[in-house]
């Protein structure tokens, strides 16, 4: 098992060394409620081609929760600093909703580490502040098995939800044991989060991929999103809702791969 310590708080990490000559380092990032095991099939198919960073972000996996609330900010700095800390730069960042905002925040505070963005079924903003108000208010007295089953149906297609399909049970049992606070941080985080007037600056490449079934970030807010970054990509990856890297890894890790020859 491997960790790293930034800023006094313990991360969860998984660094793997690849033999790419020339090919940039990648850097995922999770999403709410999950950790870094969503992309162990994508990782899977770009296997020894690539260095790869994953982490469990703040308050989330086996990572520690910290002071809370968070800031989308200050979790964009816990991932700067933990590439700082690997001498990681010129990476190819992707986050997958929660961690599409880090990534966003961190291609405009730190675009020195960057070589290329992708941001997977998230947006420049996400819900409205009293929407994710009432979900803590909802968490805090019931836990998270009372927003379990509304969540499934929009981070899964109706073909990956089945009673005999252990991949979607054991993803379920995921969120399901996420830890409670650091969810909630992350909610309040997300409450206050908006790159509307920001997103435009950025100045690194930038792909965003969408779930045709996605039921939490729909493909036409991600396609709002990538209308506002100059010369971006839009990418739909069909049969696949919020977390496609789980339900369409190989189409995945093929669009992930098309955008960083693209960089070379």
């Amino acid at each position: 098992m491997q960790s790293a310590t930034i800023d006094g708080l313990s991360v969860h990490v998984d660094l793997t060394v690849g033999a790419g000559s020339g090919a940039p380092a990648i850097v995922f990032s999770n999403s709410l409620g999950t950790d870094f095991r969503i992309w162990d099939d994508v990782v899977a198919a770009l296997a020894g081609r690539y260095t790869i960073l994953r982490y469990d972000s703040r308050g989330h996996g086996l990572t520690d929760i910290g002071e809370t609330p968070y800031s989308m900010s200050g979790l964009s700095t816990d991932l700067a600093a933990l590439m700082d800390a690997f001498g990681i730069s010129d990476a190819v960042v992707v986050g997958l909703s929660v961690g599409g905002m880090i990534a966003q925040d961190l291609a405009l505070s730190r675009p020195d580490l960057l070589r290329g963005l992708v941001l997977s079924n998230t947006a420049h903003k996400i819900g409205d502040a009293a929407a994710w108000n009432q979900r803590i208010d909802t968490i805090r007295a019931d836990g998270l098995d009372a927003i379990a089953e509304a969540t499934m149906e929009k981070w899964f297609t109706p073909g990956f939800r089945r009673a005999d399909n252990s991949a979607y049970q054991v993803n379920r049992n995921m969120f399901l044991r996420a830890p409670l606070e650091g969810y909630i941080a992350t909610c309040h985080a997300l409450s206050k989060a908006d790159y509307s007037d920001t997103v435009g600056d950025l100045s690194v490449p930038a792909l965003c991929i969408a779930g045709d079934q996605d039921g939490s970030t729909p493909a036409e807010l991600v396609k709002s999103l990538s209308d506002k970054i100059a010369g971006s990509q839009f990418e739909v990856i069909e049969n696949a809702a919020h977390i496609p890297c789980v339900e369409q890894p190989e189409a995945y890790a093929d669009r992930l791969e098309g955008f960083i020859a693209g960089l070379r």
